[in-house]
C-alpha cells in the first residue's frame, strides 16, 4: 500500500472521528454527574428524558472500557477543572483527531517527509492537554479573584440571618460564573442528601485552590467547635484580598521575566522550523551518517539546555505569597 493511500485513509478516520466528536458533543452538553443532579431536581423529567439523545456507539464504548480506571478518572477531573463538557472518550478522540490532522499538515509542510508527520503527530498528542491546562488555569484565577466578593455576600448573609446553606444558595443565584455554578453544584449535592463537609471537599477537588481549601477549613472546623462564623469568614476575606493584592503586584513585576523565559526557549525551536524548510540540507546534517551520534548529542545538549534554562526562569519569577 502506497504512502498515499495511507494518508488518505488517515484523513478519512480523521474526519469520521471529527464528526463523531461534535455530534457527541453536541449531545452530551453536561457530565454525567450534572446530568444526574439536573434529572433529580428538575420539575419536568419528560422534557428532560426527551431532550436527552442518545450517545454515540464509539463514545460509548470507549466510554465503558475507561469507566472506573484511573486514567479515566484523572481525565474526567482535569475536564471538570477545566469546565469542558466533555466525556474522557470524546477526549480521547479529540487527541486522535489532533495526532492525524497536525501529522497530516506538517507532512504536506515539510515536503511529504514522514520523519515531519510523525514529529507533527507527536506534538499533536500535547496540544489538547495545553488547552486544557490553559483552561484551568484561567478559570482558577477567575475563581480566586471572585472569592473576597462572594465571602463578603455569605457574611452579609449569615449576619442577615441566613444559615450557611441559604448563603450558599445566594451565592449560586447571584455571583457570576464559574463561582455561581461550582456553588450551584454543592448546593444541589446537599438537597440530595450530602453532607456539607463532603459536597465542600468535591467543590475543593473540583476547584484546587489553596484559598478556597483554607475557607472550607474554616467552615469545617465552625461547623465542629462552633463561633462566629460571619467574623472568621470577614477576617479571611480581608487576608485573600490582601494576598490578591500582592500577587498582582508580583505578577506585574515578573511577567516580564516569565515571557522571556517563553520567546527566548521557544525563539530556537523557531530557527529550526524555519531552516528545515529554507535549507533543508544544513539542518539534516545533524542526521547524516557521517556525522555519527555527534549530531544526536548536540540537539539533545541543546534541549537540555533550552528546557534547564527555561525552568530556571520559571522558577525565579515564581514567588509564594
Amino acid at each position: 500500500m502506497s504512502l498515499t493511500m495511507i494518508l488518505l485513509i488517515g484523513g478519512g478516520i480523521e474526519l469520521l472521528l471529527l464528526v463523531v466528536g461534535l455530534v457527541s458533543s453536541i449531545s452530551n452538553q453536561k457530565s454525567v454527574a450534572e446530568e444526574r443532579i439536573s434529572q433529580l431536581t428538575a420539575v419536568d423529567r419528560e422534557v428532560l428524558s426527551a431532550a436527552k439523545k442518545r450517545p454515540s456507539p464509539l463514545t460509548d464504548w470507549l466510554n465503558n472500557r475507561m469507566q472506573g480506571s484511573s486514567y479515566g478518572s484523572r481525565i474526567a477531573r482535569d475536564l471538570a477543572r477545566a469546565d469542558l463538557k466533555m466525556k474522557p472518550a470524546e477526549y480521547i478522540v479529540l487527541i486522535a483527531i489532533s495526532v492525524l490532522g497536525i501529522g497530516m499538515v506538517a507532512y504536506f509542510l515539510g515536503g511529504k517527509s514522514v520523519f515531519v508527520a510523525i514529529i507533527g503527530g507527536i506534538f499533536g498528542i500535547f496540544v489538547p492537554g495545553m488547552y486544557v491546562r490553559s483552561r484551568q488555569a484561567k478559570r482558577l484565577q477567575k475563581f480566586n479573584d471572585q472569592l473576597p466578593d462572594m465571602l463578603n455576600l455569605v457574611v452579609n448573609g449569615l449576619r442577615a440571618g441566613y444559615s450557611t446553606m441559604q448563603a450558599m444558595e445566594s451565592v449560586s443565584k447571584e455571583m457570576p460564573t464559574p463561582i455561581c455554578d461550582e456553588f450551584r453544584r454543592v448546593v444541589q449535592e446537599m438537597q440530595l442528601g450530602i453532607s456539607m463537609e463532603v459536597a465542600l471537599d468535591n467543590l475543593l477537588r473540583r476547584i484546587p485552590s489553596d484559598d478556597l481549601d483554607l475557607v472550607i477549613t474554616a467552615i469545617n472546623v465552625q461547623r465542629e467547635v462552633g463561633g462566629n462564623l460571619a467574623e472568621i469568614l470577614d477576617t479571611i476575606s480581608h487576608t485573600i484580598r490582601e494576598r490578591i493584592r500582592v500577587k498582582g503586584e508580583i505578577r506585574v513585576l515578573t511577567t516580564q521575566t516569565m515571557y522571556s523565559g517563553k520567546i527566548m526557549s521557544l525563539l530556537p525551536v523557531f530557527v529550526i522550523v524555519i531552516l528545515y524548510f529554507l535549507n533543508r540540507d544544513y539542518m539534516m546534517e545533524f542526521f547524516k551518517p557521517e556525522s555519527g551520534i555527534c549530531g544526536f548529542i548536540a540537539l539533545g545538549l541543546a534541549a537540555l539546555l533550552i528546557g534547564g534554562g527555561y525552568i530556571s526562569m520559571n522558577k525565579l519569577a515564581q514567588i509564594e505569597v
